[in-house]
């Protein structure tokens, strides 16, 4: 499973041109499941993401976690982080997990991550079109992979 963590000031998702959910200050957190991740993936990300201090403190350091701010985080699916790109030009995202695998892991990342951090998480819709926007803060971006701890 791969995250791409962004610390936003802001950020919403919009589905056919209404807005699903909005946020304010917090994280947006892009979501690929791979098609051998399991709920020990999850667990071990929701973990990592929640206790990430990357807001600042009161002497301007990255040293507070979300839960520390009251922040908001809004949770996308994103199947093209499984991206492959060894071969040619153009991607191939037969890593990728399908529906089966893909959406019981997602909405099990979105319920864990609200209670890690004590509120629910705003999110898109799996598998639609969707517009995100987002003012990132700093920017802080943040890539984690549950295969390649680092």
């Amino acid at each position: 499973m791969r995250l791409v963590i962004q610390r936003v000031a802001h950020a919403s998702v919009t589905i056919d041109g209404q807005v699903k959910s909005a946020i304010g200050r917090g994280l947006l957190i892009f979501v690929g499941v791979c098609s051998d991740d399991t709920s020990e993936d999850v667990a071990w990300l929701v973990r990592k993401t929640a206790a990430l201090r990357i807001f600042e403190d009161d002497n301007g350091v990255m040293n507070r976690p979300i839960t520390d701010i009251g922040g908001e985080a809004l949770v996308i699916s994103q199947f093209t982080l499984m991206a492959s790109y060894k071969k040619g030009n153009r991607p191939s995202w037969i890593r990728a997990a399908g529906h089966d695998i893909a959406v019981p892991l997602y909405e099990e990342f979105c319920a864990l991550l609200g209670e890690a951090i004590g509120r629910p998480v705003g999110t898109g819709e799996f598998g639609a079109d969707m517009k995100v926007e987002l003012l990132n803060d700093g920017p802080v971006t943040i890539c984690m992979d549950s295969k390649h701890p680092e």
